[in-house]
């Protein structure tokens, strides 16, 4: 994203000091990745998305979110396009959270499926996938 910002010149579109505001976003999206990595330690279970899981974590910010952690990650890139400052940026943010969509979360979703049964079905049913 920060090459993009500087090997394509654009206008810029958050116009200084307002950008600074992306330094909070990034922030607070690397908190929510440290909360959940620190929730999933605390718990036992995996946090690789390939790896079996060995828990269902349905609390703290698993209660708001089927994905917090993306959710980080996601809070974070647009922290960093806000800083920035232009458009093109967004692009790195757009393809972050296109993959994860359509490819991560569907894989993970369905090893928790084949992995906890109903359990996961209920707890998919009252839970957003991002917020």
């Amino acid at each position: 994203m920060v090459a993009m910002k500087y090997l394509v010149v654009i206008v810029e579109i958050v116009p200084k000091p307002y950008n600074y505001l992306g330094i909070v976003l990034i922030i607070l999206g690397i908190a929510l990745t440290i909360v959940v990595r620190k929730r999933f330690e605390k718990t036992g279970t995996e946090i690789h998305t390939f790896r079996q899981p060995r828990k269902l974590v349905t609390n703290g910010p698993f209660k708001i979110s089927r994905n917090p952690f993306y959710l980080g990650f996601t809070i974070s890139l647009l922290g960093v396009w806000i800083l920035l400052g232009t458009i093109l940026p967004v692009i790195g943010m757009f393809i972050f959270i296109t993959i994860t969509n359509f490819y991560y979360i569907p894989f993970e979703e369905q090893m928790m499926q084949n992995t906890f049964g109903k359990e996961y079905k209920e707890y998919r049913f009252k839970v957003r996938k991002w917020i």
